[in-house]
């Protein structure tokens, strides 16, 4: 008689101790994650009679990008 062939090769229990590690890890982490509920900042309004372009820092940035 030949023995019953196990369910448990070292391939599922090193994928099983794989995943265990992964989540014992995230689980060690996620506590010192903290999640903000600042709202976003509020918009200003435009002005009446246009101008409501500025050139910010963002855009001087922008620009120096778009040179030959």
């Amino acid at each position: 008689m030949s023995k019953p062939k196990s369910k448990l090769s070292r391939r599922t229990l090193f994928a099983g101790a794989g995943t265990a590690g992964a989540v014992v890890a995230a689980a060690t982490l996620l506590p010192g994650v903290v999640q903000r509920t600042d709202s976003a900042p509020e918009a200003k309004q435009p002005p009446d009679k246009g101008g409501g372009y500025q050139l910010t820092e963002h855009v001087k940035r922008y620009y120096k990008t778009t040179l030959v």
